[in-house]
This record gives C-alpha cells, sequence and structure tokens, in this order.
C-alpha cells in the first residue's frame, strides 16, 4: 500500500501544477538589492557590469548566450525596445565562449547598454538563474522588482514589463 499512496500523492502534485505558467516560478531576489558582483566586458565591448551600474534609473538585466535557441527568439524585441529608448537594457552573458559571444552580438546586433561577461556562472547563479534566457526589471535603487523566465515576448513586454517600468518611474511599487 505504501508505493500505491507514494504514487497517488505525486499524481497529484503533477496534477496541481498543470495549467499553471513556468514561467511564473518565484524568486526569492524580488524586492531585494541585486547581488553584489563585478563582470569584465564581453570581448569586443567597452562596458563590463557591476551591481554598482544598476543603480540611479530603472532598468533590465537580461541574461543570455549564445547557445541559447530561446535567446534568439526574443532577441528582435530586445533590439526594437533599445530602439525605442525606453529603457537600458543590460547584458549577462552567461557561461559563454568569448568568441561565441561577440559574434553573436556582431551578427544579431546588440541592444545593451552594457555587458558582463560570466565566464563561469557565478554571478548567474548568484542571481538565481535557472537558465537562459532570463529578464530581470531592477529598480532605480538596485531592488530586483520582476524576474521574467524563458524569453521575452512582445505580449509580456507590453503587458508586464513596460508597465511595470512606468509604475517604477513614477514612485509606484511593483505588485507581488
Amino acid at each position: 500500500m505504501l508505493p500505491l499512496f507514494g504514487f497517488v500523492a505525486l499524481v497529484g502534485a503533477f496534477a496541481a501544477r498543470l495549467g499553471t505558467d513556468p514561467s511564473l516560478v518565484p524568486s526569492p531576489l524580488i524586492g531585494k538589492l541585486v547581488p553584489e558582483f563585478s563582470l569584465s566586458a564581453v570581448k569586443g565591448r567597452q562596458l563590463g557590469l557591476s551591481s554598482a551600474n544598476l543603480k540611479g534609473e530603472v532598468s533590465l538585466v537580461n541574461v543570455f548566450a549564445s547557445w541559447c535557441v530561446a535567446c534568439r527568439e526574443e532577441h528582435p524585441v530586445l533590439m526594437q525596445l533599445k530602439a525605442g529608448g525606453t529603457v537600458l537594457i543590460h547584458g549577462l552573458n552567461y557561461k559563454d565562449k568569448p568568441d561565441d559571444a561577440v559574434a553573436w552580438l556582431d551578427t544579431m546586433g546588440d541592444p545593451y547598454t552594457r555587458t558582463g561577461a560570466d565566464l563561469d556562472g557565478r554571478v548567474g547563479i548568484d542571481w538565481g538563474v535557472y537558465g537562459v534566457p532570463e529578464t530581470f526589471v531592477v529598480d532605480a535603487e538596485g531592488r530586483i522588482a520582476f524576474k521574467q523566465i524563458g524569453p521575452v515576448s512582445p505580449e509580456i513586454l507590453d503587458r508586464t514589463i513596460l508597465p511595470l517600468i512606468a509604475k517604477l518611474r513614477t514612485g509606484g511599487e511593483p505588485s507581488p
């Protein structure tokens, strides 16, 4: 009977998660200051990325890699966002080969103001990165206000990220 109860409990746990959005995994960092870090610039870029760069205005931090298929999917959205000048976008290049990262940015376009090379993935771990792509909204005080797991689509940008950026700029608090 014990294996049967175990099986029923497992089925119940899976059933409870059916229909939920896997990109809405809660982050324990929401509302907390970004982790302290300092990364050198991606090869071929001038500006690296550090926690000090994430204070003073609302910004996005996009975790990406050249080997990430979903990053290619969201990249045109980030390029459009950059072209609109709505918000600063910073890149955290996660566990990528330096030559591959620069080739990818040179070929696909570079939407980032600053791009840090997280070669060993330690900074990503501190940020609670599950995989790439992930995008964080950071408020002007350097606190993480939102985490998007998976690619940023035009719908996510319009329904969630841009309204949150506007709210943070006017001094509003993010909704949990």
